[in-house]
């Protein structure tokens, strides 16, 4: 956790420096009016801290209202929504954006039109993020083996199975000798899927909060009514959405309320925090420049890549193909309604946003 807010800290300040260059394409004609600009900015800010907080909290609340506790269906159904706002933030939001950036003619012909790079660093990325899980979840059930008393033979003649709920011993024969060990499955809230969903909730954040950074600043930086004032009520919709998706994966992560409370503000403040910095180097960011245009397009497919691995992957596939899922047709047709409608909801506001 402190190694997901170190790096987002990072991101952060490092990114107004790198796009505090000249510009070297002309921009857009705009009406612009600082006066009126810093209005709707002002509302932006309280309007998105405090969707963002409501969202991410709703599902965090499930352990004090009985009715969204995880194992309820409408649980289920939040996360399946949730999974489609998160799907849809990676291929309708951040996606076309990456790749309008880093193909734009204010960029050198050369690499930058030459080779779909917005896709290429987007693959990486999500190949990047299953490697993260894989290594992350090797460690944690080599730990979770090493803590476990070994069964004695005595115990296995009275026992035999005394172990059963949390693992099966193994008896093998081959033809190169013979082999003792334990298989460990990886239940519903076991200690391996706990961390399991631990690692998830904060790489998921980490994907959010590149993507939230880079939307503040771009909001923050604009000195046009015509183009802040369509943006806050989308970008509302947006936090509050996203919020559902995080606050969902950290609720069943079940951290301690120090943690839970520390990756909820950072994710509510993440977004105003980079309109306040777009705001403060409005007078040097052009979102022409050829260094803004490159660093934009890079984060923006590094985001991607992480939030469709783990929309499909992580939250998805280890919900939709669970024995829970796949024992109820009527549960299978209402969570496939929540995703979708959860898809078209966050596709609708790239229109505005």
């Amino acid at each position: 956790m402190n190694k997901v807010v170190a790096f987002s800290l990072f991101l952060l300040f490092l990114f107004p420096v790198l796009v505090s260059s000249e510009c070297t394409c002309d921009e857009d004609s705009e009406d612009r009016n600082k006066t009126e600009a810093l209005k709707y900015k002002l509302v932006a800010v309280a309007s998105i801290l405090l969707a963002g907080a409501i969202g991410i909290s709703i599902p965090i609340l499930g352990k004090i209202f009985p009715a969204l506790h995880p194992e309820n269906n409408i649980f289920f159904f939040v996360k399946a929504f949730a999974a489609g706002v998160i799907l849809a933030t990676g291929f309708v939001h951040i996606l076309p954006d990456a790749f309008e950036s880093l193909s734009s003619p204010c960029l050198p012909e050369k690499p930058w039109g030459d080779f779909p790079f917005a896709g290429f660093i987007a693959m990486v990325a999500a190949i990047g993020t299953m490697m993260v899980d894989l290594v992350a979840m090797s460690y944690f059930r080599r730990s979770h083996l090493k803590r476990q008393k070994p069964v004695n033979s005595d115990e296995e003649k009275e026992g035999g199975m005394i172990n059963q709920n949390n693992h099966v011993h193994v008896h093998t024969h081959s033809t190169h000798g013979h082999a003792h060990g334990s298989v460990v499955p990886l239940e519903e809230g076991s200690e391996l899927d706990l961390s399991r969903r631990r690692v998830i909730s904060q790489v998921l954040e980490l994907g959010i909060l590149v993507h939230s950074v880079i939307i503040g600043i771009s909001l923050g930086a604009s000195e046009s009514p015509k183009t802040i004032k369509p943006l806050v009520a989308a970008l509302t919709f947006h936090q509050l959405f996203e919020g559902i998706g995080l606050g969902g994966c950290i609720s069943e992560a079940r951290f301690k309320l120090r943690k839970t409370a520390m990756m909820a503000i950072f994710f509510s403040l993440t977004t105003p925090m980079g309109i306040a910095i777009g705001f403060g180097i409005s007078t040097v960011y052009s979102e022409t420049s050829p260094t803004a245009l490159m660093v934009e397009g890079i984060f923006n497919s590094i985001a991607t890549g992480i939030l469709v691995y783990m929309a499909l992957v992580d939250l998805l596939a280890a919900d939709f193909m669970s024995s829970r899922m796949q024992d109820s047709p009527k549960l299978q047709i209402e969570a496939n309604v929540f995703l979708l409608l959860g898809a078209g909801c966050m596709s609708l506001l790239a229109k505005w946003a």
